[in-house]
This record gives structure tokens, sequence and C-alpha cells, in this order.
């Protein structure tokens, strides 16, 4: 059982919420004291318990407004990215589990249907929310009709970054012409994880509206509803003479009015009485609507509204004072996303046609240190990874040279644009592929499992990984050679293992991979950071006295394998052990039992990777022990089928 080791305290009405039935039993003017004790608790909990803070403190307001208001779970709030869920945990029916947020067997860091039924939808990744809330608001349309059943209400809750993502705009769009009811929040804090970026966030600065017409447009609009003079067609009729007369008068274009989404706004996001005001006037209201707040992230809590991109996950920190409790990092080798940063610089510096592109994530991938010195060199083209794709496409068709860094898991979301938009012109496009294999508590939606299972099949990519920063560095000089093509590189999160990680710049041949060890009985092949946990492994047999003979290949190429080294050990050995930080099935592994088959060998392979299953959220080690791919394991697997070898040799 995990432990609690945080004592809340002053929380009187919280400890009486458990579900949010116990909350809309408080009277309005209890509301803001409510807010208080959430956020209380939230900065209270996350400074022992690491998480999304600031996220969930600039949207407490609306949480307690959102659950006080609607007939939740019944009523559906549908959130985009789980990062601002925190204070919808904790007031259904999670509060006493909270201490266990992100841990192993803990509840999950995002929110998930399969989790509790006030989950409406999985939110790992931005810009799914009003997709996935006009497909709930229609099917309850439908199945209403059908069964006669009482309707219910479906909320949206969307940030300004997350607009950004296209898959926002195509529900936008979707919304304007499939009849439904629901209620777009748009929560407009001028952040993502960075600060926003791009037309949507100029558009929504200088976006306003008169609320007095606002209430007059309401009252007129329920006037002609309890006199059955509004029905559907004429209300988008009134709606778009509304919108003609507001734009005739104000000289202002509103694209969600443009769109027959009716807005309201913008009001202050943090007056959760006001809020529950307008939720209330507009919850009843037919058709679409669009509820524009202004909050700020990390509200209520003074160090972390100071500087937001610290603390949107600050690790521990002092509830008091706000100091962050880092440990010491004199002596350690740097993070992978740093030698990276550095690495890239040093890059674009040498060669001019280097850029650098990133959708939204400048300092969680250091392309921020790029940024620094070469900001016209260097894009933030906010949440929109397909867009980064085909925007690195186009440079590089003209004649620059893109590094392209996406988080591993978010690049699923730019497959398409790999394929159609780069790897069939083979455009020279480096694809950099940070937080590969498993991240630790961000669980299932963040693992960076399935890059190489999913790119190894598509035409003229090569597709890399560097076992350490030295090959890290190596891979990027060698990707931005003229007339490379594609080309991919994966790295993990977190630190890596060389304190002196600055190395002379040189290439590596395509294709090929090192033999770190000689040995007859067994063949070890790794691809990537794993290989050090094989190399450990071996060194822990040595150090046993074992006798067996181990060979170990980093392959360091998935696409194209090292056809010399296949050979080498299709020839010599009975039996191969894979060990890669990603799906088994489509990997490395099956790479290499391709490739034997194709050239007629019958060795035996044994794979070691990430199973056929979504794997949960907990500590990078406590994980890799879970799925057999911690050093014990590989060590085990190692005897096991060095054994099976001799025995049949």
């Amino acid at each position: 059982m995990l432990k609690h080791t945080v004592e809340t305290k002053n929380t009187e009405l919280l400890n009486s919420i458990y579900y949010p039935s116990d909350l809309r039993k408080l009277s309005v003017e209890q509301l803001p004291q409510v807010c208080d004790e959430l956020r209380q608790t939230i900065v209270e909990e996350l400074s022992v318990n690491p998480g999304h803070l600031a996220s969930s403190l600039g949207v407490v307001e609306l949480t307690v407004a959102l659950h006080y208001v609607y007939d939740t779970p019944e009523d559906r709030i549908v959130w985009d990215v789980g990062h601002q869920a925190y204070g919808h945990k904790l007031l259904t029916g999670r509060r006493e589990q909270f201490h266990t947020n992100r841990k192993l067997h803990g509840i999950r860091p995002f929110p998930s249907p399969e989790e509790s039924p006030y989950d409406a939808f999985i939110c790992g990744h931005a810009s799914n929310s009003i997709s996935a809330a006009l497909g709930m608001a229609v099917a309850n349309s439908q199945l209403s009709a059908l069964n006669s059943q009482p309707s219910h209400k479906v909320v949206a809750v969307i940030g300004d970054g997350a607009m950004s993502g296209g898959l926002a705009f195509e529900g936008l769009n979707n919304v304007s012409s499939s009849p439904n009811d629901m209620l777009i929040v748009l929560n407009d804090n001028d952040m993502s994880i960075d600060r926003s970026v791009g037309g949507m966030k100029q558009y929504l600065l200088g976006l306003s509206t008169n609320e007095t017409y606002n209430k007059l447009r309401f009252k007129a609009a329920r006037f002609l509803q309890r006199h059955g003079m509004l029905h559907d067609d004429r209300r988008k009729g009134l709606i778009r003479l509304g919108n003609a007369l507001k734009s005739a008068i104000s000289h202002q274009q509103n694209i969600f009015d443009g769109m027959n989404i009716r807005y309201f706004g913008p009001f202050n996001g943090h007056d959760v009485k006001e809020l529950v005001r307008i939720l209330r006037q507009i919850k009843e209201m037919k058709g679409p609507k669009l509820l524009h707040l202004h909050t700020k992230k990390g509200h209520g809590y003074a160090p972390s509204e100071h500087y937001t991109p610290v603390w949107h996950a600050p690790g521990k920190f002092d509830p008091e004072t706000g100091k962050l409790i880092k440990s010491s990092s004199d002596g350690q080798p740097p993070k992978y996303q740093d030698v990276f940063g550095h690495t890239l610089l040093e890059l674009a510096r040498e060669n001019s046609k280097i850029v650098g592109v990133t959708p939204a994530m400048p300092t969680g991938c250091s392309m921020n240190i790029m940024m620094a010195e070469m900001p016209d060199r260097a894009f933030d083209v906010g949440i929109a990874e397909g867009h980064a794709v085909t925007f690195s496409a186009g440079m590089a068709k003209d004649g620059l040279l893109p590094f392209c860094n996406i988080y591993s898991a978010f690049s699923q979301r730019a497959y398409d644009n790999i394929i159609h938009d780069v790897s069939i012109l083979r455009l020279n496009v480096v694809i950099c592929l940070d937080r590969a294999g498993l991240v630790g508590e961000d669980g299932p939606t963040h693992h960076g499992a399935f890059d190489m299972a999913a790119l190894r099949p598509i035409p003229n990519l090569t597709i890399a990984s560097p076992m350490d920063e030295h090959e890290l560095r190596r891979l990027m000089y060698t990707a931005q050679q003229d007339n490379m093509g594609p080309f991919v590189i994966r790295y993990p999160r977190g630190r890596g293992r060389l304190v002196n990680w600055h190395c002379p710049l040189e290439a590596v041949e395509v294709g090929t991979g090192r033999k770190l060890h000689d040995g007859t009985d067994i063949a070890v092949l790794s691809i990537g950071p794993i290989g050090n946990d094989v190399e450990e492994a071996i060194s822990q047999l040595s150090a046993l006295n074992s006798q067996l003979s181990i060979a170990h290949y980093d392959m360091r190429f998935l696409k194209p394998l090292d056809e010399q080294i296949m050979h080498e050990v299709g020839q010599k050995f009975s039996r191969i052990i894979t060990v890669e930080d990603g799906s088994r099935a489509g990997g490395l592994g099956s790479a290499v039992l391709e490739w034997l088959a194709d050239y007629g060998y019958s060795t035996k392979v044994m794979r070691l990777g990430l199973p056929d299953n979504f794997v949960e959220h907990g500590s990078v080690a406590e994980l890799r022990s879970i799925v057999g791919l911690d050093v014990d394991t590989i060590r085990e697997t190692i005897i096991a089928q060095a054994g099976t070898s001799k025995r049949r040799g």
C-alpha cells in the first residue's frame, strides 16, 4: 500500500465532498472556499508527489463550476489533455487515493474511462476533446430519440494551446454542421507548456464580445423559445442575422460565430460564482456554443504564476516557500535532450542550411538553446505535429535542412506526413524522436513504444538509435550530410551515461553497427541505450565467473540493418537474443527474424522488448522489471538461451 505522506490543513468543505453530488449541496457562496481548499490540496500533494501543477491550478474555478452546474457523470465533461484534470480527480471520488497519482498501481496520470465514469474520454494528447465530445453529443441525440431516454449535456474543455492542433479545427468544422447542443469551453491562458504561438493565439488576444449584447441575445432567444417561435432553422437564421449586425456595429469578425457556433466571452475564468451564473444561463441553450474564458496558468500559487514553464511539472518543492527541491546534478551525465540541443546549435553554426522545428516543446526538447542564439532559424509551430513534419518537408524541398524534434508518442500524429510529405520525395528531413521507449509516470499515452515498428516499413527512411551521447552526436552529424534523405534518430527521456559527453563530430557509415564483445555461445543484438543494460548483464556474468562466451552487437541502425553483422551472426550462432526499448512486434527482433528468413538462416531468435499491451505508469525501473527489460531479466535470458544453445550444440 502506498503511504500518504501529506496532511492537508483547512479543508473543511473539501473533506465533505467525495463526489460532485456532494458539491452541489453547497451554496454558491461557499464555492470560493472550495476552490481555495482544492488549490491548497493540489499544491501540498504535488510538493511531495510530483505531477502537472500549473495547468490544474489554472482551472480550479472552472472545474468546480462545471461539476456544480452539470449533472456529472451523466453529463459528460471531456477534458483536453489531462494536465489540467487534478481538481477534477479530487472532486470525483479519488481524493483519498490522490497521493498515489502517477505511481505504480496508483491512479492514472491522465483521465481515463477505465478508471472512473467521471472521466468521459482519454486525454493524454492534445486537441481531441471537440471531436470526441461531438461524437458523444450526436450519439446521445440519436440514442435518446431511439430509446426515449432523457438526454444529457456534453462539454469539451480545450486550451488555447490545444486549439492550435489540426484535429481541433477539424472538430470545430464538424460541430458547425452537425446538429448538437454541446458546449466548448475555451480555456485561454496564453500557454501550452511553453508560450502559445501562432495565429489563433493572436486572434484570441484581440477577441472581445460585449457582455450586454450576449445577455440581450440570450433573453430574446428564451422569449422566442417559450412562445414556440424558435425552431432549428429559424434559430440558425437568427444567429446569422445577429452575427451580421454585430459585425456591422463592432467591425469585428468572430471565427466561431462565423461557423454558427454561438460565442460567449471572454470572461474571467477565476470568478467561480460568475462562472456558475454563466454556465447556468447557457446550459439549456440549443445548438453548439463556445464559452471563452481568460485564466492564468498556476493561478493562486505565486511561485507557479511567476514562471509557468518550470511549474508545469516542477518536481518536488517546498509548498510554503516555493523553493524547488532538486537533487544535485554535479558530476552527473546530461539529459539526452540537452545533448541534442547543444549539438544542434553546434551543427547550425557550421551549416547555414540547418533549421530547427518543434511542435510546442522548445524547452522539453531543448531547442530553446538554438532559439536563444538563432531565433530566426528555430520554429515553434504549436501543438501541430503533422504540420511540423510537412512544414519541415517544404523547407527541405527548397534547400534547407530541418531538424524536426517531436516526442516519440506524439509523432504518431504525423505518420501520414512522414510517409506522404517526406519519404516519397526522399527529402532530407532529420526527425528526432525524443522520449523514445518507456517514459515512466506519464503512462501509456506517453510511452514511445511504437516508433520503430511503425516507421520501419516506410521506404526511403533511415532509422537509427544511439547507445550513448557520443553516438547521438555522431548520428546527428551524419544526418545533416548531403543527400542523406529522411533520417530518423530516436533517443530516450532522461540522463545519459557519459559525464564527458562532448566528443568530436564525425560521420557514421549508414547501416553499420558495432561489435562490442566477441563470443561463441550466443549473440545479443541490441539497439539504443538499452544496450548499456546488456553490457551490465554481461559484466555481471563475467563477475560470476560464468563460462559463457557472449557476443554483443550494438546494431545502431534499425533500417538498414548491418548486413555484415547479420551474416556473421547467422553463420556463427544457433541462437540470438534481440533487445529493444520498443514494441517487440514489428521492431528490431522482427527485422532480424525477417532478414534471417530471407537469407535462409535457421538461427533461433529470442526477442526482448515491450509487450503487445499498453504498459501502465510507474518509474522506468519499475516498468522495465515488469516487462522484462531490466538487467536481471536480460542476464537470466542470456543464461537460459546460451544453455539451450550449448545443449543442442
